[in-house]
């Protein structure tokens, strides 16, 4: 018999993961972003250029990329999410926190309007 799907709750710090882990016990699975998992690359400007463009819609979209290093941790957090019954981003109330969430919500296809 298979386990029952369990809830999900994203948080930014390890030791946050911990222990907000703790108080919501056995049905839930509390993990870290450890932070930002996107950011504009370095190395070029970031953003779509309206040459670039096909349409006017993408110019001037900015060009997200993933943070080198966090390759396996979003593997993890994506098979995370497939194996959850319902997924929480409780990332910081600030807008460090908003970006990371924003960012975690994209890479996990996550319907933001319901």
């Amino acid at each position: 018999m298979a386990a029952a799907k369990k809830t999900l709750v994203i948080v930014e710090s390890p030791s946050k993961a911990k222990t907000i882990g703790k108080f919501l016990g056995s049905s839930y699975r509390v993990v870290a972003s450890v932070g930002h998992v996107r950011d504009l690359p370095k190395s070029k400007l970031g953003i779509v250029l309206p040459e670039d463009a096909e349409g006017n819609s993408e110019a001037f979209d900015p060009q997200y990329i993933n943070i080198r290093g966090k390759g396996d941790l979003i593997k993890e957090l994506k098979k995370e999410a497939r194996n959850a019954s319902k997924i929480y981003l409780a990332t910081d109330p600030d807008r460090e926190g908003e970006a990371i969430s924003w960012h975690l919500a994209f890479l996990l296809g996550l319907d933001v309007n319901s």
